[in-house]
Parts: structure tokens; sequence; C-alpha cells
């Protein structure tokens, strides 16, 4: 229930319900300053999703071959040489983790005060790895054997889009997706996002913290509102009023490119969560980062249902209604819960359906989208 969100009593929170297309039950909590549907949130990975569908727009108009080498495009940087050569690395391979990249990322982000890297340099090595990661974009495996997380790889499609479009990247994507879908606020800039009311920051115990700035924001640093993300979701359904592909490569976005154990796992720049109620893919992107951002956006394209969750100082929130959102819409388990949370799976269910039947009886009923972001 909206109650159970509460209940941390810290942090800050921004929960959006979709149906058809339309949101109709949100829900907003914050230990700080207060958050609304125009708050803007930083959403880590979830960024991913965004810059994908910078790239499939960059191929929409007949720039971009999404098979060709990538290094065709480059000047500024290029991958270095390996054993299975560059060819194979397309920018449909890097949207779906399976270019053969092994740098691991995660990013963990600079901190205030601390020069922050160029994109350039972040690809030849990252300084701000998570642990465990090897930071160097490179390549280690053959391009198109296997799945493999990268956020170099996106790092890389960041770089593809400024060397093609010949604009810095969030200028690109400002005038070619966030402007024509009415996302008026949403930036991949920390400074502007902070001008324009960002949440507050809270760390995994619910202190406040500060937010760190990325060298390649495409794939962990957009800034974005729930009213954003919600208008972004209705270009994302078939037949989306606001939709900037053609449907040929919207439709390819949520197809399966890539698996793991026989399932489909991957789209191109979407995880693929389970098999829709009426065939197709519940789809989406999570986000988590330094223990304080968690965020999830996961629609059923074919109905336009889905889930929004941002939130700050809340660790393990977003992953845990996203999966119980799938469970109580397609009544199967997601695939971030088969892999990672097994021996939880009958708790979580139980927890979910008791979430999610509150949400939808208690969250205030809205008759249509929000008309900001």
């Amino acid at each position: 229930s909206v109650a159970a969100i509460d209940a941390a009593e810290q942090g800050a929170v921004a929960f959006v319900l979709i149906e058809k297309g339309e949101v109709f039950g949100e829900h907003y909590v914050s230990a700080g300053e207060p958050v609304n549907r125009d708050t803007l949130f930083q959403l880590a990975s979830l960024s991913k999703w965004a810059t994908a569908v910078g790239v499939m727009k960059l191929a929409a108009d007949g720039k971009l071959d999404l098979d060709a080498p990538v290094s065709r495009y480059l000047t500024r940087w290029q991958l270095p040489e390996s054993e299975f050569g560059t060819e194979g690395v397309t920018a449909r391979r890097l949207l779906s983790h399976t270019a053969g990249l092994t740098d691991g990322l995660g990013y963990l982000g600079f901190e205030p005060g601390t020069p922050v890297q160029t994109l350039e340099a972040s690809l030849t090595e990252a300084a701000d790895a998570m642990p465990g990661a090897d930071g160097r974009t490179r390549i280690g495996l053959a391009p198109g054997s296997t799945w493999s997380y990268s956020g170099g790889g996106y790092a890389l499609l960041e770089l593809l889009i400024e060397e093609i479009s010949g604009e810095p990247f969030d200028a690109y994507m400002e005038s070619e997706v966030f402007e024509p879908l009415g996302m008026s606020r949403a930036t991949f800039d920390l400074a502007e996002a902070e001008r324009a009311g960002l949440a507050p920051c809270f760390d995994a115990e619910g202190a406040p913290c500060a937010y760190r700035d990325f060298s390649a924001p495409a794939a962990a640093s957009l800034h974005a509102s729930a009213a954003g993300i919600a208008r972004f979701l209705e270009a994302r359904m078939e037949g989306g009023r606001r939709g900037l592909l053609p449907p040929d490569l919207a439709a390819a976005m949520f197809a399966p490119h890539a698996s793991q154990f026989g399932l489909p796992i991957w789209g191109l720049g979407v995880m693929l969560y389970a098999e829709a109620p009426g065939g197709g893919f519940i789809a989406g992107h999570d986000g988590m980062n330094f223990s304080a951002i968690e965020t999830t956006a996961r629609l059923d394209p074919a109905t336009g249902d889905g889930i929004i969750v941002l939130a700050t100082g809340n660790p393990g929130l977003a992953a845990t209604l996203g999966g119980e959102w799938v469970y109580w819409h397609a009544g199967r388990v997601d695939i971030r819960t088969l892999d990672g949370m097994a021996p939880f799976v009958g708790l979580a269910l139980l927890a979910g359906w008791a979430v999610i039947i509150g949400l939808a009886g208690l969250v205030m009923w809205r008759s249509r989208a929000p008309k900001s972001s």
C-alpha cells in the first residue's frame, strides 16, 4: 500500500502507476524538500533507455546503420585492437550489451569538487568504475557471442551520437528526443538539473548526500521527473501518440536481442523482464548508483500499462515494487527476481500482492497523464 512506501520514513520517492497510457495513480514522499510530479530525479542506468532512443533516432533519420562497425563513424577515440578485431562492434550490439566489451561498468561518478574525466579518457579507463569492474572499454569477447553488461558501451554510444550529429550529447537529446516528447526539463547536465529543481539526495541510511557528476551521462545521469518519464513511456506504447520512431524500429527495441540460460533478457536499450499477457514483453530499465539512487520504469507496450519508481535513500524499493508490479500485471516472476532473489521469491510475491492492490486502491485516481515535465 501507499502506507508501505511511507513507512520507510526516509529518502525521497516518486511513484506512478500507468494504465492504458494514462497516469491513474501517483504518490510522492520526501524526508527533505517536498517532491512532486515535476521534481527531477537522477535516474542512474535508467538513463540508458533514453540514450537508446537517441541512437535509434539517428537510424530513423538515415544517419546511422545499426549494423555497421561504429569505428566508421568515430574520429575522437577508437576501440583498442583485439584478437576479435573491431568490425563486429555495431550500434545494435552496443545497445543490447552483446558487442563483446568487458569493461563491466557501473559508474560511481565523481563527488563535488573532484575533476571529471573527459569522455575519451573515461573510455580508455574509467576513474569512477564500480568495485570489481575492469573499467577499460575494450573488446574481450567475440562480438555477438554473448551478453555482457557494459556501461562503457553506452559511453561509446554517447560519443557516436556526438560524432554523427555534430552536437554535444545533451543538446542532441534535448532537440531530438526530449522536446518532441514534451519533456521540457529533462537534462543530462547536473548543474542544470539542480537549477531546475532536483530531488534531495539521501544515502542508503537516509542521511543527506550530494549528487555526483559523470563523464558518461548517457549511461548514468539523466535527470527527469515522474511526469517526464510518464510521457516517455507513452511514446514507447504501440501506437504511442508522440512516437519518434517508425514502427519497425520501435518494435525492434522490444524484440529479443540477447538471452541467458535460454531466456530472452534484453532488447535494444531495454531489459525484457517477462512475457506480457497478450504477447511480446514487459520491458524497461532499472537504475542504481552509489547506494543512494534506485529507479525503475517498466511498460507493457501492447496495453500501455506501466510503473515508474524514482527514489533516493530507499535501497531496494524500486526493484521490489517493479518486480511486484510485473507479477501483478503478468502473473510471472520478472527476470531480475529469478536472477538474483530466488530464495526470497515467495515472500516477495506475498508482499507484492499487498503493495500493488493497496496502491491501486488508495492512490489518487487521475484521468489523464501529467501536463508538464
